[in-house]
């Protein structure tokens, strides 16, 4: 990472765990110096999550947290890539280019966070209905909201399975 230090706003070690906080435009460089370095050798895109870090004191980064976890199987060594966005623009770039499985892992963030991954070749719902509103897990997003019908087996009675 000292080849982007000026990328890194910070870095943080919770429970062994090594976390980087780095500047959202840089992201997609970042990646692909760390998949093609073999001294880091970063193959594996494991996981992508985020948190909305409405009205709590992390707001001031931003309201949007996107974390990374990349795993290198060759030094058997894992750690965090994590980006703040703002709430009234939260995009990003998308990994796909570098690697598949970011594919349906934007998605899952996009769809129930709303963060949106540009560059992705198909950024659709993958967990709630197409015609859903909002993003379920937001924390300003309704408590009271009612679980939509989905209209191709409303009317169909449960298959019994034996």
């Amino acid at each position: 990472m000292t080849r982007f230090a000026d990328a890194v706003i910070r870095e943080d070690n919770f429970c062994d765990q090594q976390s980087f906080y780095v500047q959202p435009e840089k992201l997609v460089e970042i990646c692909e110096a760390l998949k093609d370095d073999s001294g880091v050798d970063v193959q594996l895109l494991s996981d992508i999550t985020s948190l909305d870090w409405l009205n709590h004191d992390q707001e001031k980064h931003g309201r949007f947290e996107v974390i990374y976890n990349l795993y290198s199987l060759t030094h058997q060594y894992r750690f965090f890539l994590k980006v703040h966005l703002p709430a009234d623009k939260p995009h990003i770039a998308s990994l796909t280019d570098l690697w598949n499985g970011a594919n349906w892992l934007e998605r899952e963030v996009y769809d129930l966070m709303g963060i949106v991954f540009d560059g992705h070749p198909d950024l659709t719902r993958i967990l709630t209905p197409d015609d859903f509103e909002g993003h379920p897990l937001r924390k300003d997003f309704p408590q009271n909201w009612e679980q939509p019908v989905f209209g191709w087996n409303k009317d169909d009675p449960p298959e019994v399975i034996n």
